[in-house]
């Protein structure tokens, strides 16, 4: 990571787990912003513009919740919670209201900063039409994807399915999220759909569709496209 390019927000109320993650985050060269509350962290976004936040939910005053939403109405800025709430409905709560990731504590370093690596995939500007992961080929203004050169067809459904997936590379996505975009708010809750294209969309691209390296289920909350070799 670069120090100059990548600035790092951490909101949480603990001196000692602000102390840690900048002392992990400096070892790789980030520039390291901290707040231990909410009202401050949305001010040091505004002033300090940090390519990323990591945010602790359970904060003083206003709650790490209150924070992504009050962001969001505002700034795309990739969020990353840090929490020691670890039942499926807060993740996907602070999921929905559109955190990027969700880590929970304890943490190991070497999971956080590959999460970040993900996002910072995610988010960096894409200089070409075409995008690869793998032996897969996508051209997306003309919906065409082949494998190994090979021409694949995919229906309107998978190809919109995976334009997300690409879209929101390396990012957790919900179930809630996924369907609500595919087809609308009435289908949050045809979770089979879902998986039934997911699916399809191994078998078509993934070299093993038994044990896929791309597309990774997030178990009882929705889905993962990690394209560790895209481009």
């Amino acid at each position: 990571m670069n120090r100059d390019s990548h600035k790092v927000l951490i909101i949480d109320d603990e001196h000692q787990i602000r102390r840690l993650l900048r002392m992990t985050l400096e070892d790789v060269d980030c520039c390291v912003i901290e707040a231990s509350d909410g009202e401050t962290g949305l001010s040091q976004i505004v002033v300090e513009q940090p390519n990323l936040v990591i945010l602790d939910l359970g904060l003083p005053g206003m709650s790490g919740l209150d924070v992504i939403n009050d962001l969001r109405r505002w700034s795309d800025t990739p969020v990353l919670i840090l929490s020691i709430f670890a039942e499926e409905k807060n993740k996907i709560e602070a999921l929905d209201a559109g955190a990027d990731d969700y880590l929970t504590k304890p943490f190991g370093t070497g999971e956080l900063l590959a999460r970040m690596r993900a996002l910072q995939r995610r988010i960096k500007a894409v200089s070409t039409n075409l995008y690869h992961f793998g032996s897969v080929e996508v051209d997306l203004p003309n919906r065409r994807v082949s494998k190994n050169k090979v021409l694949v067809k995919l229906t309107a459904t998978e190809f919109s399915l995976l334009e997300i997936f690409i879209a929101h590379r390396g990012k957790m996505l919900t179930h809630r999220f996924i369907l609500t975009t595919l087809w609308g708010a009435r289908a949050v809750m045809k979770t089979h759909y879902l998986r039934t294209y997911v699916l399809r969309l191994r078998r078509k691209l993934e070299e093993n569709p038994e044990t896929p390296k791309f597309f990774l289920t997030e178990s009882g909350i929705g889905y993962r496209f990690i394209p560790e070799d895209a481009s």
